[in-house]
């Protein structure tokens, strides 16, 4: 019998072992690299992604107690449990790909899993731009903004590349400073000198020992951070990042879900006044449209393709109280071509950044011209 080759990476090792002895009807959808994620719709109805396009395959399992059982087996190899009374799961394999499960009675199509797989290659960021993400002029601006210290918040939906490209904007933070990341579950691919990682753990099975973001990032303000990371603003977690960006921190960021800049400001506020923090509406509007400089949109489009559709200043707030995003860059209009992909780039609009003077007093190399907008031909 010919004998599985072996990886020298133990995270991945253990990664293939878990899947091969608990998923084998997807061994082969898992060692495929053009595969990024794996949806199981009950035991006969499975399907990939690849280059952000969903495949239905033959791949299927006996029965549904066959694909229960893997399920279980997943969760136990993680030490987690899934039953009847605890039907969701959400955890991370060795090598940090994602899983999520629902069982019955809550699956009414069957057992359902996710596995977005994590992988290994790392691009930089003018393969970014080379894979037509962003131009040129998009991720210079970004730079400047990376240089200059600016309060950043990268905001898409589902599966986007808000964390690729919040790994890629870690990797342009200037020398020498200290740089904490916080996640749920370790995602970032950050090339940068002086980073420390923290991880979030859940509760035991009694319910005690959980230590959430925010726990965490009270911690980290007290560990001499010169930038914060948050991999994923979802809870009341925002309002202690926003109140680190306030209070000298700057070029902090995260992600949030949502699909456009406006959205992505309007979740942060909500996210935050569910922290239990006494602070009037007004107050914490304040503080939110001072904290963040600017919102990165990415967005997933019916090509399977995944671009920068804008880069917007936060410039406070409207005389109505509503924040007052402007568009830096934005995504020109997307046409269809022949071969189904879509034609379109990030475009300047017109708009200085407020923070232009800043650009020139520190010499940076982006002038003027590059905000002009292009003229009709």
């Amino acid at each position: 019998m010919v004998q599985p080759k072996k990886s020298t990476n133990p995270a991945e090792s253990a990664s293939r072992v878990a899947v091969r002895n608990f998923l084998g009807p997807i061994r082969d959808l898992w060692d495929d690299p053009t595969v990024s994620e794996i949806l199981i719709n009950g035991p006969h109805d499975i399907f990939v992604e690849r280059k952000g396009k969903l495949h239905k395959t033959e791949s299927r399992f006996p029965d549904e107690d066959a694909l229960l059982a893997a399920a279980n087996n997943i969760a136990q190899s993680v030490g987690r449990r899934i039953t009847t009374d605890e039907p969701r799961l959400d955890a991370r394999l060795p090598d940090g790909s994602r899983v999520a499960v629902v069982i019955p009675p809550c699956a009414r199509n069957g057992t359902t899993v996710s596995i977005r797989k994590f992988t290994q290659s790392k691009i930089s960021f003018r393969e970014y731009v080379q894979m037509g993400a962003i131009t040129a002029d998009g991720a210079q601006f970004l730079d400047v903004c990376m240089y200059l210290g600016k309060n950043i918040l990268v905001s898409g939906g589902t599966g986007s590349g808000k964390t690729t490209l919040l790994g890629l904007l870690c990797a342009r933070i200037p020398r020498g400073q200290r740089v904490i990341v916080i996640e749920d579950s370790t995602e970032l691919k950050i090339e940068y000198d002086h980073v420390v990682f923290f991880e979030t753990k859940q509760a035991n099975e009694q319910g005690h020992g959980e230590v959430s973001i925010r726990d965490l990032l009270k911690s980290s303000l007290r560990l001499r951070p010169d930038r914060i990371i948050v991999g994923e603003v979802r809870s009341g977690e925002a309002l202690e990042l926003i109140q680190a960006m306030n209070t000298g921190h700057k070029g902090c960021m995260g992600t949030v879900h949502a699909n456009s800049p406006e959205d992505a400001i309007v979740r942060l506020e909500a996210l935050a006044s569910g922290a239990d923090a006494k602070l009037s509406e007004r107050a914490l509007r304040y503080q939110v449209s001072a904290a963040i400089d600017l919102i990165v949109q990415i967005s997933r489009y019916h090509d399977g393709s995944r671009r920068v559709a804008s880069l917007s200043e936060v410039r406070g707030q409207n005389p109505d109280g509503s924040y007052d995003v402007v568009p830096i860059f934005q995504m020109s209009r997307l046409v269809r071509k022949p071969d189904g992909s879509m034609e379109g780039k990030l475009e300047p609009m017109g708009e200085l950044p407020s923070f232009f003077d800043e650009i020139v007093d520190n010499g940076l190399p982006f002038p003027e011209s590059k905000f002009r907008k292009p003229t009709a031909a």
